[in-house]
């Protein structure tokens, strides 16, 4: 399916419009994303996910390092504490984009 701007056609959540916190990881090393819809950040830095998209990129998690927000590999984050365990499946809006 011709996706448009999204990466994905569906993304899994914790709910709460997918503003709650899915779970909390250490960053296993840097990463410095492509565009700006993804979000950098250093080895060791704490990231918090929001969101993990589901289809095509299942490669991709959404969530914040500080207070920037965005994409991010998910195999870059060891995750050491879970929020929820219940996970809602959710049609994706529009990616976030780039001004």
């Amino acid at each position: 399916p011709d996706l448009g701007r999204r990466f994905a056609e569906r993304k899994r959540c914790a709910g709460g419009g997918c503003s709650m916190l899915m779970c909390r990881g250490k960053a296993v090393r840097d990463f410095k994303g492509p565009d700006c819809r993804f979000v950098n950040f250093k080895k060791g830095e704490a990231v918090y996910v929001y969101y993990k998209l589901i289809g095509e990129s299942t490669e991709l998690w959404a969530g914040s390092v500080g207070s920037d927000f965005g994409y991010f590999p998910k195999d870059l984050l060891e995750i050491n504490h879970n929020y929820s365990n219940e996970e809602l499946e959710l049609p994706t809006d529009v990616s976030l984009t780039c001004s």
